[in-house]
């Protein structure tokens, strides 16, 4: 019962739909499916039709909620806005937005004289220019309501130099900052905003580039879900997992930049 008092108290703040960028499978999947759980209808945006589908089939029937699938890279903006701005003049009372959960992301990996412009352009489009856009975007009616959220995942990578994941660090950290100050200006008219410091997460990505046994920390990504969307209102800025708190607080205020990277490079340095 209290459960379920907490879902309905979600609902009427975040309600009635949640557009989750990234929201295929892996943690976008597990955001999808804990924000359905939360009786919340769906807009899931990524590239792949195929996996959208099923995913979003599996939702509908799972938990009843309404979900519509925009198959679209977020490296490509204008086009992602187009779609979402062609599906918000429709004027669906079902699909008015409350929630922004922005998860994707495009991690070039390896030493970045060996990183292409390509990629590195990549990464600036899908970590930082969509996520503040999009923000931008869909923060406009949340004001008008007084009422809403958004969530951007950053990750324990942005909290000092990684080698060999440089710019997706980079990319992580403005996600951070940009979290923390839209939540003081925000927060007036009723929204909620939270930066996800994330460490490793279990994901199909994760597993496939980590040739080794997962690193100290590394959660499930129906956890990092379920955890984030419970602080949303509470701060800030959230770390999931003890362990990672513990790392972020130790490498941010206890040890030097110099030490933090040199650590950091070892947990790195295996990625590929």
């Amino acid at each position: 019962m209290e459960k379920l008092k907490q879902y309905l108290r979600f609902y009427n703040k975040y309600g009635p739909c949640a557009l989750v960028a990234g929201g295929s499978d892996g943690l976008g999947g597990a955001y999808a499916e804990a924000l359905a759980r939360r009786g919340l209808n769906l807009i899931l945006i990524a590239r792949r039709k195929d996996k959208l589908e099923e995913t979003a089939e599996r939702l509908r029937e799972k938990y009843s909620v309404d979900v519509i699938t925009l198959a679209a890279d977020l490296a490509d903006y204008e086009k992602t806005k187009e779609m979402i701005t062609e599906l918000l003049s429709e004027r669906k009372p079902n699909f008015s937005i409350g929630l922004l959960v922005y998860n994707a992301a495009f991690a070039p990996i390896g030493l970045f004289e060996n990183t292409s412009e390509e990629h590195l352009c990549a990464a600036a489009a899908v970590n930082v220019k969509a996520p503040l856009l999009l923000s931008k975007v869909l923060s406009a009616p949340m004001i008008q309501n007084k009422r809403g959220g958004i969530v951007l995942m950053s990750s324990l990578a942005g909290s000092q130099g990684s080698p060999n994941l440089a710019a997706y660090a980079a990319t992580k950290a403005f996600n951070a900052v940009l979290a923390e100050g839209l939540w003081k200006e925000l927060k007036p008219h009723g929204i909620d905003v939270i930066g996800c410091c994330a460490g490793a997460i279990l994901t199909p990505g994760y597993q496939q580039a980590e040739k080794s046994k997962p690193a100290p920390g590394t959660l499930p990504a129906k956890d990092v879900a379920e955890k984030t969307l419970k602080a949303l209102g509470k701060g800030p800025i959230f770390v999931p997992g003890g362990l990672n708190k513990f790392a972020r607080f130790l490498f941010t205020r206890i040890l030097s930049k110099k030490t933090a990277i040199n650590i950091m490079s070892k947990n790195t340095g295996g990625l590929s």
